[in-house]
């Protein structure tokens, strides 16, 4: 984490937290957070909420120069897969998986895994233009 001291990094997490809308956590060098999504969904027909649905975005291994590994998971309906992909690529955000994680899921939700090295805050914003492309009634 070079010199970066941890009260810049806590206040740190919380910009990046207030960028992306979220409750945030900083603990071992890493900002985490998490944007509640308000999707209802079953599995095995037992309704799930929680980290099921919600948008995890994180940032750990901050250098001297501000630039971090950034990491993030959404659940995503069907239908917003294609727009929101599509508006991380079009930053140059690197997505490196899309799949189901669940069977028996209803409505089937397919989780996207995008990341980035870059300053945390520049990946924030990116993310937050890219969640302009989905649903946000599930917000």
């Amino acid at each position: 984490m070079g010199g970066i001291g941890l009260p810049q990094n806590d206040t740190l997490c919380n910009q990046f937290a207030a960028i992306l809308g979220g409750e945030h956590e900083f603990h071992d060098g890493v900002c985490s957070v998490t944007i509640k999504r308000n999707t209802k969904a079953t599995i095995l027909g037992r309704p799930t909420s929680g980290g099921t649905v919600n948008t995890i975005v994180t940032f750990e291994s901050l250098d001297d120069n501000g630039v971090s590994l950034n990491l993030g998971e959404i659940a995503l309906q069907q239908n917003e897969v294609f727009p929101f992909v599509s508006a991380l690529q079009k930053q140059g955000i690197l997505v490196s998986a899309i799949h189901n994680h669940w069977i028996f899921m209803n409505p089937l939700l397919i989780y996207v895994h995008f990341s980035s090295v870059e300053n945390p805050l520049s990946f924030a914003q990116k993310i937050k233009n890219a969640l302009q492309h989905i649903n946000h009634r599930n917000y």
